[in-house]
């Protein structure tokens, strides 16, 4: 409904009781402090949490969509980083912001695996305490080994079953998703292997790249630098397909044998009660931003597969990964730093 719709006529507002029935009737509840504000949204600039450090992953994309959002919204996305406790401190203080839309979240993978990881430490409620606005991009993960390294998937496969324990894997983080799919890869392979945790995924890298690991998974964002200065090599893709990127690279199901597909993500989230109404509007700018061809060209140099999604799409996403992952990091025996 309009403003002009619901205007009142000189007449009717001096119609004495019939009037005021009458404009009663037609304005409803639609010009609460709510509604007003809700149908101006958003009339001043709105805060994008990322639960991760600056120049990590999730910030770089996050990053990437944030002005376009607000050029598309009309108002500034001003993008704060709230890194800490594999994202939960950021996650924590946007379920705790007033459900007005103008303190949103965007997070990646490691959200949906906090839940199984911290417990009752949470600090958030994973289920009810968010609403989702959409799940914007997916990042299919690599198989990399030092350049001395493993020559072949199956060579890597055989030596984690050979002697379960004796290498190692470097990650960023107890419970995130390269400590999770590395430790996963392992045993879909019959094998173990040493998990060694970093404080980021930078040090990490040093290490793998010395030979002191044997292994990581990781995403071609990250490591495309040193696979192109010959540091790393790519043993596999783990997807269901290959990436254009790296057409000449198998998948894990190619090289290997057994099916070990698995995704970083990101999604965008607002506080729980937050409005219909605006919720849709944010959905409905998210979708814009990612059909912009600048925007589709830079996700294709990093590999990220852009999604189109609805909130509803969103929240099933995030709950299915919730479910799929809380028995892997409870079987890996996992626990917060």
């Amino acid at each position: 409904m309009t403003i002009n719709a619901v205007r009142l006529t000189r007449r009717a507002a001096l119609g004495g009781i019939a009037g005021t029935a009458l404009a009663g009737a037609a304005l409803g509840p639609t010009l609460s402090g709510t509604a007003v504000a809700q149908a101006g949204y958003p009339d001043k600039p709105i805060r994008m949490v990322i639960a991760f450090a600056p120049g990590g992953p999730t910030d770089v994309v996050g990053r990437l969509l944030a002005q376009r959002l607000g050029d598309v919204l009309g108002q500034q996305v001003v993008v704060e980083n709230k890194p800490g406790a594999t994202g939960n401190i950021g996650t924590a203080m946007v379920a705790e912001a007033k459900p007005d839309g103008y303190t949103l979240l965007f997070s990646a993978s490691t959200m949906a695996m906090a839940p199984a990881l911290y417990g009752s430490q949470l600090g958030y409620d994973p289920v009810n305490g968010l609403q989702a606005i959409a799940y914007v991009a997916s990042v299919p993960l690599i198989v990399v080994v030092p350049a001395d390294g493993a020559k072949t998937l199956p060579e890597l496969v055989e030596m984690l079953r050979k002697d379960p324990g004796k290498y190692s894997y470097a990650s960023s983080g107890n419970g995130g998703m390269i400590h999770m799919a590395s430790y996963l890869l392992a045993k879909r392979a019959g094998g173990d292997a040493l998990h060694v945790p970093y404080r980021g995924s930078a040090q990490g890298m040093v290490d793998l790249i010395a030979g002191r690991h044997a292994f990581q998974l990781d995403t071609l964002q990250s490591s495309k630098g040193f696979i192109d200065g010959g540091k790393i090599r790519v043993l596999a893709v783990a997807a269901d397909k290959r990436l254009p990127q790296l057409p000449d690279v198998p998948t894990v199901q190619e090289a290997a044998g057994f099916a070990f597909a698995i995704n970083t993500w990101y999604a965008a989230f607002a506080p729980a009660r937050t409005p219909r109404p605006i919720v849709d509007k944010l959905n409905a700018a998210f979708n814009q931003v990612l059909k912009q061809p600048e925007v589709i060209k830079r996700a294709q140099e990093l590999a990220i597969e852009l999604v189109d999604s609805t909130p509803e799409t969103a929240k099933k996403f995030y709950d299915d990964q919730m479910g799929f992952w809380d028995p892997v990091i409870k079987q890996s025996g996992a626990k917060p730093e």
